[in-house]
């Protein structure tokens, strides 16, 4: 592997319950290294138990980064989390240790590989004014105002997709421009670090969605996940147009505290949006050819990921550089 002078970290990805933060863990055991979360929903406070958060055992074997960063009412953006993982590479390896970027978000993944093009940040008045005009007529509305506008970016949007949809309006208010002219298409800029792919993939789904329904019973076992919504409404400013909101297990949730359906309801909605999720990070992930795939279901899977410690170490001594 050809890593010239750039610093070099360690991708674990996967869909969600693959054992992204056990395999992480294990090479932290064997490896002096940080963990960089790689998780739209770790960075929000107050939101532990339906975000499957690292216990604090966990964040003890290595420091952990881009955890518990914003408060639920805020938003976070891929260009400032790409700011903000490749300044934290770059401290992790001047500090003599490995960076570990760890998460199935792979948006934010994308964004470190390929680049973003230059975008206005978000502005939370005209945020508040689009979720706002949301609440009064619905996300499909809003997305045929944004068919008017930037016909391209409706197109491959679905008319739920609020977070997008949201994203895309905000961006002709600020600019004047519709979001599909300002991909422009031009190189991005090097990524400034070098990246080892390893991917936890389930050799077969249906176990994978075992072990989601698994860890979603387990959420709301003597009603974790629903005390934990319920004290997040309470706060009384956040709702289901925020970001933080739309989580998975968290609008059914909220949905389910506001009547729409039973406990029994809440369970199979959670459940469905969880394997949703992961189909649609398993679609990402084929898409990699670079990664080095691992079955998340062989009862050997984390020895292999010591066994890969190798090409770790013969990468790192390509950079000249000791743990």
């Amino acid at each position: 592997m050809n890593t010239g002078n750039k610093p070099l970290a360690v991708a674990i990805m996967g869909p969600t319950a693959s054992g992204k933060t056990a395999a992480a863990l294990e090479i932290a055991r064997h490896i002096p290294a940080e963990i960089i979360s790689v998780d739209s929903a770790l960075i929000y406070r107050e939101m532990d138990v339906g975000t499957a958060k690292p216990a604090p055992e966990e964040r003890a074997v290595a420091p952990h980064h881009l955890i518990d960063i914003i408060d639920p009412a805020e938003s976070y953006s891929v260009s400032r989390f790409a700011e903000d993982a490749t300044r934290l590479v770059r401290e992790i390896s001047g500090r003599g240790k490995l960076p570990l970027l760890v998460g199935g978000t792979m948006l934010y993944f994308k964004s470190l590989q390929n680049g973003l093009d230059a975008l206005p940040p978000a502005n939370p008045d005209i945020r508040a004014a689009i979720d706002m005009e949301a609440a009064r007529y619905g996300w499909p509305a809003l997305h045929e105002k944004l068919a008017r506008l930037d016909p391209a970016t409706a197109a491959r949007l679905k008319p739920n997709d609020a977070q997008r949809i949201q994203r895309a309006l905000e961006i002709i208010e600020l600019t004047g421009k519709p979001l599909s002219s300002l991909h422009t298409g031009k190189p991005k800029a090097e990524v400034p670090f070098s990246l080892i792919h390893l991917s936890l993939e389930p050799s077969d789904r249906s176990v994978l969605h075992q072990r989601i329904a698994a860890r979603f019973d387990h959420m709301l076992e003597n009603d974790a996940l629903i005390n934990e919504v319920q004290k997040l409404r309470s706060r009384g400013n956040l709702h289901l147009g925020l970001p933080s909101m739309r989580c998975v297990g968290y609008r059914q949730t909220w949905q389910y505290l506001d009547g729409e359906f039973d406990r029994k309801t809440l369970r199979e909605k959670g459940i469905a949006a969880t394997r949703q999720l992961a189909k649609r990070q398993l679609t990402w992930l084929r898409a990699m050819p670079e990664r080095i795939t691992i079955d998340c279901l062989m009862p050997d899977a984390q020895q292999q990921i010591t066994r890969h410690l190798d090409l770790i170490k013969q990468a790192e001594e390509a950079l000249n550089r000791r743990w």
